[in-house]
């Protein structure tokens, strides 16, 4: 056989060879493509199944929901008509179905009716104190200062009430020097010279009306006036045992506390919170500075607050303070300015256990009076720093004139150690140093113990 055929027999079986391969793998690609669209058919049919059970256990859902709020409002319909004596009469089925009802409508009834009472706290105070002064009666004492009774509770969705009840011995203030000669001063700084037993008193009794316009609220009753940056907090939430001087001289030893009606404005202030509030009261019944005059004439108070975030860590407080009213019955006034700072430090990665605090007050005083106007001032500094979880410890800076005699003056200085048990007790103790021109130098000391139990509201920050 020649060489040409031999090659033309090897062309020839590779031509066969390549189109039985080409045939082979079309019929395989034919193959796969009806797999796939097979696969493709089940999976939509899947998804139609699917779709339908999710559909049928949607509308199964709701219609549960629906069953258990018709039952849970017929209990609700049956325990109210129960309470006013309008009950209807019971066939035997709903009778011998009552004892299968199931717990959760009874949960809802209990919470419903637990939610018609006020949050009550009960904040007790035992007071320890000692003086350098040589008294008659004593220099060193324990007692039960004050215990008092909060309720708290929304009135509705538009409105909270607030009433706080005391009952305790009438605050004192820094002892001084008693003797011949220094009654006007002690009567000035509201000391009381005559202990007695516990005796109560509304603190505070007011409504807030939440729901107004223009970022409004308007609150009436008895309240602590919104003078400077602690006057609204109860004496029980200081930082500090004794209330600074200025407070006690100006307003007395429970600060400045009056009967009238409240509006504040959230300022539209996109910068930084701000806050405008006005405030007209009848006058303080007992107070160095006002009085509760006779010819219709009130107490009128203006108070600017501005708060700044200064860092994740820093906040910024700045107020300014307007207050004027009647000193006597005779007609003459008193005009009061006050300014008021804090600084708060909190570090987010260490917020339990490490922070500062730096507040500081001051007021300008300028009393009308018969002959003669005085001007007098206060002011005050208070650090506080955390050294641990439970631990603080503050210092305390005091000097204050007089209202009515502005050429006497009481300056003060603090040591205070705080011991935070829980968020519902805490341990302090204070050492003042205290000094004038009216009267020897001195020291005391106090401890105090406050504990909470019941649901207390927080306090402003």
């Amino acid at each position: 056989m020649s060489t040409k055929n031999i090659l033309n027999r090897f062309v020839f079986i590779f031509l066969i060879i390549s189109l039985h391969n080409l045939a082979y793998g079309q019929e395989e690609n034919q193959n796969t493509e009806k797999e796939l669209k097979t696969l493709r058919e089940k999976v939509a049919e899947l998804e139609e199944r699917l779709s339908i059970l999710q559909m049928q256990l949607d509308s199964s859902k709701v219609k549960n929901i629906k069953e258990s709020d018709k039952s849970e409002q017929s209990d609700l319909e049956k325990e109210l008509a129960k309470e006013l004596g309008m009950e209807e009469p019971q066939t035997q089925s709903e009778t011998a179905q009552r004892g299968q009802i199931s717990q959760e409508p009874i949960s809802a009834r209990r919470s419903l009716f637990q939610n018609m009472n006020p949050n009550v706290s009960v904040i007790g105070t035992i007071l320890g104190s000692g003086t350098s002064l040589e008294l008659e009666d004593r220099n060193v004492d324990l007692s039960f200062q004050e215990a008092e009774f909060s309720f708290q509770a929304a009135v509705d969705p538009y409105a909270k009430a607030d009433f706080f009840i005391a009952f305790g011995k009438h605050a004192e203030s820094s002892l001084l020097p008693g003797g011949e000669g220094d009654e006007e001063q002690l009567d000035a700084q509201g000391v009381d010279e005559e202990e007695g037993g516990l005796e109560p008193e509304i603190e505070e009794a007011f409504i807030t009306l939440l729901s107004l316009p223009f970022s409004t609220q308007i609150k009436a009753g008895k309240f602590r006036s919104k003078f400077g940056k602690i006057n609204e907090t109860h004496p029980h939430a200081y930082n500090f045992i004794d209330i600074p001087l200025m407070y006690n001289n100006f307003f007395g030893p429970e600060g400045l506390n009056d009967e009238g009606a409240s509006l504040s404005w959230l300022l539209p202030n996109e910068a930084f919170f701000q806050e405008l509030t006005f405030q007209i009261t009848s006058g303080p019944s007992e107070n160095a500075s006002f009085t509760r005059a006779k010819n219709n004439r009130l107490l009128y108070l203006a108070h600017l607050k501005n708060f700044f975030d200064l860092s994740d860590n820093t906040t910024l407080e700045l107020g300014f303070t307007g207050l004027t009213g009647p000193n006597n019955e005779e007609g003459d006034a008193t005009h009061m300015f006050a300014a008021d700072l804090t600084l708060k430090w909190k570090p987010l990665q260490f917020n339990r256990y490490k922070s500062f605090e730096f507040m500081s007050e001051f007021l300008v005083s300028k009393r009308n009076g018969v002959g003669q106007d005085l001007t007098s001032i206060g002011v005050y500094s208070f650090l506080r720093y955390q050294l641990a979880k439970r631990w603080f410890l503050g210092a305390l800076y005091d000097y204050s004139e007089f209202p009515e005699f502005s050429d006497s003056h009481h300056q003060a200085f603090s040591g205070i150690v705080q011991f935070f048990t829980t968020e519902f007790q805490k341990i302090e103790f204070q050492y003042k140093y205290n000094n004038g021109n009216f009267f020897d130098n001195f020291s005391d000391f106090r401890i105090r113990a406050v504990f909470v139990i019941g649901a207390h509201g927080a306090h402003q920050y």
